[in-house]
């Protein structure tokens, strides 16, 4: 399963409502790209950006991990979320 499809918890077989919520997730990533990028110095715990971006808390890690693994975001040792090379 790919990490979008994690995320959002879709099914396999491609049909308009797939569509729609990747286009869904495709938003949100970008939201919280943007985000970032307007606060680089921006820390957040996993709580503190699900209550940000209004997801759930399952939601909003899926899309931080997306974010890890394309070397946008990184986790600190204190657990926080920043945006990578800060």
């Amino acid at each position: 399963m790919t990490p979008a499809a994690y995320v959002l918890h879709l099914p396999v077989r491609m049909d308009a409502r797939v569509s729609k919520r990747s286009e869904d997730l495709g938003n949100i990533v970008e939201r919280v790209r943007g985000e970032f990028n307007e606060m680089p110095g921006m820390q957040l715990t996993e709580e503190q950006a699900a209550r940000l971006w209004g997801l759930e808390p399952t939601a909003c890690r899926g899309v931080v991990e997306l974010l890890v693994s394309d070397a946008f975001l990184r986790r600190t040792p204190n657990g926080r979320i920043v945006r990578a090379g800060r």
